[in-house]
This record gives structure tokens, sequence and C-alpha cells, in this order.
């Protein structure tokens, strides 16, 4: 496959500097074009970002001297010279829509991290391995709004990424209530220890907006794609509550599932080891071979052993254990960045390549 040429949207903030880095030799993607707010403009990237690179790998060497570019200043220039933007915008929302629809008119498949077109009726929100079938919405997308090469795609937020890939595995076992406890980390925030030193030692039982995300969002992935567009799941009901604490990566949940049947542990054990990979077959280079991993281990899955597994794409799952004649609880984790953000893009960006919605234009 031929590379497209890549920009990224909001580059040296938390998650555009995760997407500068799972980028790095990416063998589909090249990363030729950084921009960011007006106050970067003009600024090597590594002058830009200054101490405030959060990565464990250097900025890479093609990266840190490229020239900052302005977000909206210079979008003429910036769509010109690439094929598929990745949007890590950190903006109200309303300003974040404007900027994305206009990418997406001038040309480029614009693959966005941000919250502001999820709800947006032609804008497909995908978590590739549970609705990749959602994709076909970018033909009705075009057709509303008369772009030929342009697309807007979008993934879900990052808290729901463990659990709804493991509630979908079980979902032959129709899963009617849900109650889940999220453990994010702070990277979530935008943050490190040295940025938010108040986290350390601390626990913040409150996220502003997660909670809403995390119980409706998953209702639009698991939604029914006809007559050009998602008409949304009903069940199965999610209570969700969102809590901070003192983890660098990693969101881990605790969840509490009702299913109308009664399926014995082994029955779930092998629906999620036996889970259908619907990317399985399509080689695309940030899929993880096996999505979620079950750990026998009382004590796991634990965020720092184990958020990085399949270099941060894949889910572990653990504890599984039946409370109620037809009630289970499991602990489940993924990398909020990674999975959860800037690789779950990456991840649909490749998917949309590999289906020929996004298109060499440049």
């Amino acid at each position: 496959m031929t590379t497209y040429k890549t920009a990224v949207l909001g580059a040296t903030g938390m998650v555009g500097q995760r997407f500068i880095s799972l980028l790095e030799n990416h063998p589909w993607f090249e990363v030729t074009t950084v921009a960011a707010s007006p106050r970067s403009a003009g600024k090597p990237y590594s002058e830009a970002v200054g101490n405030r690179w959060a990565m464990s790998t250097p900025i890479p060497k093609n990266i840190a001297s490229l020239n900052v570019l302005a977000v909206e200043d210079d979008l003429n220039t910036i769509v010109s010279s690439v094929d598929v933007v990745f949007c890590a915008l950190d903006m109200e929302k309303d300003d974040i829509r404007r900027i994305e629809e206009a990418y997406a008119a001038a040309g480029v498949a614009v693959i966005s991290n941000n919250s502001a077109h999820r709800w947006t009726a032609d804008v497909p929100m995908i978590m590739p391995e549970v609705n990749p079938e959602h994709a076909t919405l970018i033909e009705t997308q075009r057709k509303n709004r008369g772009w030929s090469t342009g697309l807007i795609a979008v993934k879900p937020n990052c808290s729901i990424q463990s659990y709804v890939s493991v509630l979908t595995a079980l979902t032959g076992f129709n899963p009617v209530d849900v109650r889940v406890t999220s453990l994010q980390a702070i990277s979530g925030a935008g943050k490190t220890f040295a940025t938010w030193p108040e986290m350390v030692d601390n626990v913040i039982p409150f996220i502003g907006g997660e909670e809403e995300k995390s119980e409706r969002e998953p209702m639009k992935i698991w939604g029914k794609l006809a007559k050009d567009t998602v008409t949304l799941a009903t069940s199965p009901t999610i209570h969700a509550t969102c809590i901070r604490v003192p983890a660098s990566d990693g969101h881990m949940a605790s969840v509490s599932v009702t299913v109308a049947s009664t399926p014995s542990k082994e029955d779930i054990l092998t629906a999620v080891t036996n889970f259908v990979n619907p990317l399985a077959e399509m080689a695309l280079p940030s899929a993880p071979k096996q999505l979620i991993e079950y750990f026998e281990a009382e004590d796991r899955p634990q965020t720092r052993l184990d958020r990085d597994r399949e270099n941060g794409m894949g889910v572990s799952m653990g504890r599984l254990r039946q409370v109620g004649e037809q009630e289970w609880q499991f602990i489940a984790l993924a990398h909020n960045t990674v999975r959860g953000a800037a690789g779950g893009a990456i991840l649909m960006a490749e998917l949309l390549a590999a289906k020929d919605y996004i298109h060499h234009t440049r």
C-alpha cells in the first residue's frame, strides 16, 4: 500500500504526542505536517513542545525539526500537502466541528479523537473490532455534504474501550444491565504527575462528562446501520461511575453485568477467548493479534503490568465471578491513550484505508 501523507492537528498536546509516537515508522501513514495553536506556529516541533514531551521514547528526529503550522490560519497549506489528518485538538466543541468540517470539505480524511462529532448523524463512531460496518455511513456523509474524497470519522471515548469489547463478546448471552466503575489514569486529562501534583496520593470521584459518555456512546457503537443512519441500541442499560486515580496511563473498569441467559463461567470464558475479530484477515498494522486476554491470576490485570499488552492495543480481563443467578462481575483494562485514543484512531484509519475510503489526493 502506498504511504498516505499525514498531518497531526493538536500535535503538541498529550494525544497529539501519542499520535506522533505511534506513527513513527508506520507503514501506511507518514507524518509530514504538524499543526497546533497560533502560539506554537512557526516554531520547530521540538521547541514548541519543549519540556512537555510526555512519551517514553524521544521525539522522532524527522518530526522534531518540522515547523509547526497553525491549524486554522494555515489550513490551505496543510490540505494541499496531505491526504489525511488526525485530529487531537483541545478546543471548544463548536470550533472543532467547524475545523474538522473545513478540512473534510477541502478533500482530506479527518480521523478524530475528539468528541465534537460523535453524535453527528452522518459521522460514524467506530471501534474497529466491534462495528466496522458503520464505515459505510461515510457514503451517506459524502452524499449529504457533496464531498468526493473528504470524510470525518471519530473514535469513541477512552473510558469505554475495555468493557465494551468484553460485553460485545458476551452478546450471545443477552446482557440487559451493566454497572461499571472506571478507574481512569491522569493522562486521560492530558496530565502527568509533574503537571498535576495534586493527583499524587489522591483519588477524585468525579470526571466531568465521562459518565454520560460511558453510558451513551456504546449505544451508538452497538446500533444498527439501516436507511443511511444508525439506530441506537436499546440494551443493555449502562450505569457508570468514573473516578480519577493516581496512575499515569491505563483505564481500569470494574463491571457487573446481568444477562438474560444462564451461562456458566466456562461459557463466558469461551465466548471471550473465541471472540470473532472481524479484522482478523485484514492484516491491519495496528490490530492486536488477540483483542481480549483473560488472566486467571486473582490480582490481574494490573494497570502497570498489563496496559501495554499488544503494544497497548489489547484489552485485558480478569476476576470473572458469579454474584447472582444471572449476574457476573469482572475487571477489564485498556491503555487509554493508545487503545483508547491515538492508537484506536490509527486503527480506524487503517480500516478506512483498507476499505478504500481514504484516497491519495496530493
